[in-house]
């Protein structure tokens, strides 16, 4: 007797399940659908924006640490005074001719390649408000800091401008 009750209800909710889920392939597969066809659109705007070429680095364009010399012993916090020779420093945003801001790397490569997008970590320190000076704290001991130049998109110049020097940090 339980089994010609208990067939009927189990084939109910089989059916019943069966066609909800069915529903909601189709909701998941219209919505996935309608996602593609957004993410397809969003994707051929950003295609069609263009991004500035990164300029070109002027004959003689050079940057360099004012206050530091490679080997010298500092102490911490470190008191650096950066220095860019044909170039005009100038805040993140906007890429313009001639002009870029800061970055110094600690204890990282010596440059990145030209077009790089800096990192944003604790080893690449970013001066995009224009800065020339800094106080970097650093722990006692050997460091390679790196003086590097990038466009308004924090894209590097590459080695032309960049400079390394190491300095040994006092306790």
């Amino acid at each position: 007797m339980y089994k010609k009750i208990l067939i009927p209800i189990f084939a109910i909710v089989f059916v019943a399940c069966n066609n909800s889920s069915n529903k909601e392939t189709e909701t998941t597969a219209d919505t996935s659908n309608k996602t593609t066809t957004e993410d397809t659109t969003h994707n051929m705007t950003a295609m069609t924006t263009s991004v500035p070429e990164l300029p070109a680095v002027p004959d003689g364009a050079r940057v360099f640490f004012k206050n530091l010399k490679n080997n010298e012993t500092v102490s911490s916090p470190v008191k650096v005074k950066m220095g860019v020779d044909k170039m005009k420093v100038d805040t993140t945003g906007p890429v313009v001719a001639a002009s870029g801001h800061f970055h110094i790397f600690i204890d990282a490569e010596d440059s990145l390649a030209s077009g790089v997008i800096v990192p944003k970590d604790s080893t690449h320190l970013h001066y995009g408000k224009a800065q020339t000076e800094a106080d970097v704290p650093l722990t006692p001991g050997k460091h390679k800091l790196t003086l590097q130049f990038a466009d308004g998109l924090h894209r590097s110049y590459g080695s032309r401008l960049a400079t390394t020097i190491n300095v040994n940090v006092k306790k």
